[in-house]
């Protein structure tokens, strides 16, 4: 087994947060630190190639996180990388295998009665080194280059566990066009579904349709027409879709329940609705008359991400196509703020 000392690494540079939420200043700055060595005998060393950021990153950086998080942590739950270093009681992964961290280390099963968000009860993996323990880390579809391979273990992970139980033939309502979004839709395409997307961007909505022409995607503008739900339901037949990715939250939830068919399921994945639940009384007896089946989405287990690489692997599916831009290491502050502004269509990735 090669120790870390062996490898020649003993230290990482890291974006931590630097907790300052007045506009305009520096989100993230970099560090060098000392890694935890040596490794711990069921630990491994991580060199990191690339790390996708979400909008989550931006979210907590900018002091929009819901739930608390660890003081001046290091951002990102999304990676990619290559094992280094081993410890001496490592079984089932080895020196050169392609792996990353699931988003919870906690969820390795779906059982599991805790939890520990990446980038929020921990620190996250924009770094250049990581040590995890062997458990919490999935293999990687080897057939995928670093920067694709990043965007699974959050938004890939995500999207997976939100299109569960869609059968071919099948609607689905994608909420917006980020990381997730754009993920779920190569799933839902995939595997047949049929994919309507909404976005308050017609040049968002435009640009995604031309680049996934065939089968036809039914768009719908929520900031053009306040009762999206009524045209998701006239492009339905008045039935609804058989399933959301609800992405919105206090504002958009009833909606969404309102334009999916009785017995469908709303799989909630966000909260960038920073409305208060004003419709909050109405919630209630719309689940129950419609029967949906309404579910939180936090990622998923270490399972679920197992079985996503899986799939991916027997399929082959790139995901170049949906990589808005790239960034370097250097350039993280520049990367948060232009996903903080919502200007990307796809996944932002910084190469290490």
């Amino acid at each position: 087994m090669m120790s870390a000392d062996n490898a020649g690494v003993t230290t990482r540079r890291a974006h931590r947060r630097t907790d300052d939420y007045t506009p305009g200043t520096p989100k993230v700055e970099v560090v060098t630190e000392p890694l935890p060595l040596p490794l711990a005998a069921t630990k491994i060393l991580i060199k990191v190639h690339a790390v996708a950021l979400n909008y989550r990153d931006a979210n907590i950086s900018n002091g929009g996180n819901p739930w608390p998080v660890t003081p001046h942590g290091i951002i990102g739950n999304d990676a990619a990388g290559e094992i280094i270093a081993v410890g001496d009681q490592v079984r089932f992964l080895k020196i050169g295998d392609r792996v990353a961290p699931n988003t919870d280390t906690e969820n390795l099963t779906g059982r599991e009665p805790t939890r520990s968000w990446l980038a929020a009860d921990e620190d996250g993996v924009l770094a250049d080194f990581l040590v995890y323990e062997e458990k919490v880390c999935g293999k990687l579809p080897t057939y995928l280059d670093w920067i694709q391979a990043s965007i699974i273990p959050c938004a890939g992970v995500t999207a997976w566990s939100a299109l569960k139980g869609a059968v071919i033939g099948q609607s689905v309502l994608i909420q917006g066009t980020g990381g997730v979004a754009m993920f779920a839709l190569k799933l839902a395409r995939a595997v047949g579904l049929n994919v309507l997307l909404s976005s308050s961007s017609d040049r968002k909505l435009k640009a995604v349709c031309e680049q996934f022409p065939e089968p036809p995607i039914v768009t719908v503008n929520y900031a053009k027409n306040p009762d999206w739900h009524e045209e998701v339901l006239r492009h339905t037949d008045g039935v609804g879709v058989d399933m959301v990715l609800e992405n919105g939250g206090p504002g958009t939830l009833l909606k969404s329940m309102k334009c999916t068919r009785r017995g469908g399921i709303v799989s909630q994945v966000g909260y960038l609705d920073r409305q208060k639940f004003d419709d909050a009384q109405e919630i209630l007896p719309t689940l129950i008359d419609r029967r949906i089946i309404l579910r939180g989405i936090n990622a998923g287990s270490k399972m679920d991400m197992d079985d996503l690489s899986s799939a991916l692997t027997a399929t082959r599916i790139k995901f170049d196509d949906i990589i808005d831009s790239t960034w370097s290491f250097d350039n993280a502050n520049e990367a948060l703020e232009y996903l903080w502004e919502g200007k990307h269509v796809g996944k932002l990735v910084i190469e290490i």
